[in-house]
């Protein structure tokens, strides 16, 4: 034992003084996830979608259509950016990419409520963006539905009910909505516990890629196996125990952005998550190793391990949830360690649930952990045989 960590100390000096020769290191450990982090937080400081662009069609022009218009500008998703004159005009400006949504109200609007007759308002939304369609559906839906009520309650006082039973007779049945976790439906309190952690496991895994990699690319591999005295489980901790330090530290200071500068919610263990980081950072080294050993090729393998760690937010369940996915999908998602974090953090930070509940996930990130020491013979192999050595 007491060799074991004399060998790793060896090749832990060896390595420090690559570090230094190489700023490869410092940008992919360092500057590169850090300006990421930075990027994403200025993107979701709004964290909710406000005046997105709509045009207006008003072919009654009356004082009720213009009180209508009032209240869908009013409304904070939706921004009144257009009044046209004619839809041609409308669907222009929606091709053009200027508006998301365009508001028809026809002709006779105000006539038509006076004589106590049904009338309507008509809605088109571009449909491209999912996330901007289903914001605007709502708010236009809510300030019609608060318009059409507004008028219902003024006709029924008119019949001598009271405010509060014309408001029995409008709602007799009350839908009361909870939103539990993310009360405000912010997006950056869903996205940023997400996208950084993604920016942070593409460039682990590139690392340690790259760290390995230049061994075969700059044929020294034999020299890092000699440095650890032909002891592969010694080459191995000393090549990757500074990328896990840095990453490590990295991640903490992640998690800083994410709750103290974005302001995401921590309702549950912080040390969970810490932990976690720590399992999440070495499963994607240990992804790397396997991936770098297996393919025996520098260039090769940074592109399989960056096809691979952009496939991960796919199938974390973010985008579509993993249980809507069918089966041979569901069981797909399993094979990245990202989908088990992406559990972690929505348990811990945003639910708020006991420890228990993330002791599987956890367990799951742990049996990536142990991949490199399926591989760990080939290394050696590999790092003996000149065959593999000059290899991009």
């Amino acid at each position: 034992m007491q060799g074991f960590f004399s060998n790793t100390g060896a090749v832990l000096r060896r390595e420090a003084g690559r570090i230094v020769r190489q700023p490869m290191y410092w940008l992919l450990t360092v500057v590169l996830p850090l300006t990421a982090f930075c990027f994403f937080a200025l993107l979701l400081q709004k964290g909710v979608a406000r005046d997105i662009p709509v045009a207006v069609l008003d072919q009654d022009n009356t004082s009720l259509s213009r009180k209508v218009v009032q209240m869908i500008d009013a409304t904070p998703t939706a921004r009144v950016a257009y009044g046209v004159q004619s839809m041609d005009e409308a669907e222009r400006l929606m091709r053009e990419g200027r508006v998301m949504g365009i508001v028809l109200i026809p002709s006779f609007f105000e006539k038509e409520i006076l004589s106590n007759r049904q009338t309507h308002i008509e809605t088109y939304l571009t449909g491209t963006n999912i996330t901007v369609n289903g914001l605007l559906s709502k708010d236009l839906q809510t300030a019609v539905t608060t318009f059409s009520g507004g008028i219902q309650l003024q006709l029924l006082t008119k019949q001598g009910l009271t405010e509060k039973q014309a408001m029995a007779q409008l709602m007799p049945v009350r839908f009361d909505k909870h939103v539990l976790f993310n009360p405000y439906i912010n997006y950056g309190y869903y996205l940023s516990p997400s996208f950084m952690p993604m920016m942070l496991l593409i460039f682990t895994i590139m690392a340690t890629i790259f760290a390995i990699g230049t061994e075969l690319k700059r044929s020294t591999a034999r020299e890092w196996l000699d440095t650890a005295r032909g002891s592969i489980f010694a080459a191995f901790a000393g090549k990757i125990l500074p990328i896990t330090t840095i990453m490590f530290l990295i991640s903490e200071i992640m998690l800083l952005i994410v709750f103290k500068v974005v302001g995401v919610p921590l309702n549950g263990s912080l040390t969970v998550i810490t932990l976690s980081n720590l399992l999440f950072i070495l499963s994607y080294q240990s992804i790397g190793t396997m991936i770098v050993t297996v393919l025996s090729n520098l260039r090769l393998s940074l592109s399989i391990g960056g096809g691979y760690s952009v496939l991960a937010f796919t199938f974390s369940g973010l985008t579509f949830p993993i249980m809507a996915m069918s089966r041979p999908m569901q069981w797909f998602s399993n094979i990245f360690p990202f989908t088990f974090y992406t559990d972690i953090i929505v348990d811990q930070a945003m639910r708020g649930a006991p420890v228990l509940y993330s002791l599987h996930d956890m367990g799951m990130l742990l049996l990536f952990v142990i991949l490199p020491l399926l591989c760990l013979p080939h290394l050696r192999t590999i790092c003996t045989d000149k065959k593999y050595w000059g290899r991009l």
